[in-house]
């Protein structure tokens, strides 16, 4: 575990900052991306035999599956059912609160001149729920029921088969639970870059899509980024991160060790990195970190995101700690200080904020209602995480009658064309 000053840091961002794109990860994709637009679901099978050693005749799931999915976990796993039951309601009360900012309006900008908004859902969407490593059943809940509560008329849940041909029984669980007796809730058996690219470009079997959601590893990743444009994306998603800020009053070496290997348990590339007071809590915090290692089942996987790129950086003054909190901008910022609130003005990137100890950032992940898709790799600068707006339009509208406002604006409209040189619309203004 690297431990590093305050001093330090910009050396090591700058580090970090140089590590480009990888062209050869993005040639292979882009190739997956030529065929699955030229042979369609031949492609995608083809891919899915070579990825997943699985390529099932028919993509698509039948309800009657995914139905029988769920009932087995009804059935067999009860706490669990309940578990994901509790997750979808939070869920479902807080996409519902996020639906309720938007609206339609009109504002009268001036006499005769009518400005408006109108709030209009995608017609498709799809739901990436990745099952590589680990299934990521909660991914499904995250994505479909903002989306549902958006409107979105048909929602694709998208995820890679097993030897079976079919996806994990969990994860279509999941999506007939997020459904909530929606019919209109599609499951297909397609992971990775093919499954992306099948969303964005439409199949014989797999309806083109307006909106691409969900995580994803480098493949579905880079697929996501090369598609941009055929469809609309959530946002371009890295390896999963976290920031943890603690002071010398709530520094909790065993709460913070725990939340880190949180994070780098996901894979080799996940990024655990703490912010504490001095360098005695920081030796402290990395022999906790080895000890829990010790007996931790996904300790390879850990271990090795930990050796790559976690990081404990000390700090002495509050504003050199918001600095770098503000310059990472991590996924996850867990902030176990005194005085939160005078910390939370100064902080602005981040894709969740986690405030106090108690606040652990696993309750985003699975079941506080707040969604786990979030903005990754420095991207939290710019964007936020996926929410009930993803699958959301929002375009303005104009009315016009006679009136001295609209007479302004039509000749300041002509004035202005004439100053582009764009002749025709000069003459569209002055003709009414």
């Amino acid at each position: 575990m690297r431990i590093i000053d305050y001093s330090e840091f910009e050396g090591y961002w700058n580090t970090v900052l140089r590590q480009g794109e990888d062209a050869a990860l993005t040639e292979a994709v882009q190739r997956m991306i030529s065929a699955v637009r030229c042979e369609g679901d031949a492609a995608v099978r083809c891919f899915a035999a070579q990825f997943d050693k699985s390529a099932p005749e028919t993509l698509e799931v039948s309800p009657a599956c995914v139905q029988a999915a769920y009932q087995k976990l009804e059935r067999d796993n009860p706490e669990l059912h309940w578990a994901l039951s509790l997750a979808a309601a939070h869920i479902r009360r807080f996409a519902e609160q996020q639906k309720a900012q938007f609206a339609d309006f009109e504002y009268q900008m001036a006499d005769g001149l009518v400005t408006g908004q109108r709030v209009i859902p995608v017609r498709r969407a799809a739901i990436y729920a990745p099952a590589g490593r680990f299934p990521l059943i909660s991914t499904v809940l995250m994505g479909v029921i903002p989306a549902l509560i958006a409107g979105v008329e048909e929602l694709i849940v998208a995820s890679p088969p097993l030897e079976n041909g079919l996806p994990d029984e969990r994860i279509m669980a999941a999506a007939y639970l997020a459904a909530a007796g929606a019919s209109h809730v599609r499951v297909f058996a397609i992971g990775g870059a093919q499954a992306i690219a099948a969303l964005a470009l439409g199949t014989e079997t797999v309806p083109r899509v307006d909106v691409v959601a969900g995580p994803g590893n480098k493949y579905v990743a880079t697929a996501k980024r090369l598609l941009y444009g055929e469809t609309g994306i959530d946002f371009i998603a890295g390896p999963s991160d976290v920031l943890i800020i603690a002071d010398a009053h709530n520094a909790h070496a065993e709460i913070i060790a725990a939340d880190m290997l949180a994070q780098a348990e996901h894979d080799p590339d996940a990024r655990a990195r703490a912010l504490v007071p001095d360098s005695a809590f920081a030796t402290l915090l990395a022999e906790r970190l080895e000890a829990r290692l010790g007996g931790l089942p996904t300790a390879q996987n850990a271990r090795a995101a930990l050796d790559a790129g976690g990081l404990i950086i000390t700090y002495t003054a509050r504003e050199d700690a918001v600095d770098i909190a503000n310059t990472i901008a991590p996924e996850h910022l867990e902030l176990q200080v005194a005085e939160p609130e005078v910390w939370i003005p100064r902080l602005r990137n981040y894709g969740s904020l986690f405030i106090g100890s108690l606040a652990a950032e696993v309750l985003g992940d699975y079941s506080a209602g707040i969604n786990n898709t979030l903005p990754t790799a420095g991207s939290a600068r710019f964007t936020s995480g996926l929410s009930v707006r993803h699958f959301l339009k929002t375009p303005t509208t104009l009315r016009c009658a006679p009136g001295a406002g609209y007479n302004d604006t039509r000749r300041a409209a002509h004035i202005i064309a004439q100053a582009e040189g764009l002749a025709a619309h000069a003459e569209s203004a002055a003709i009414r």
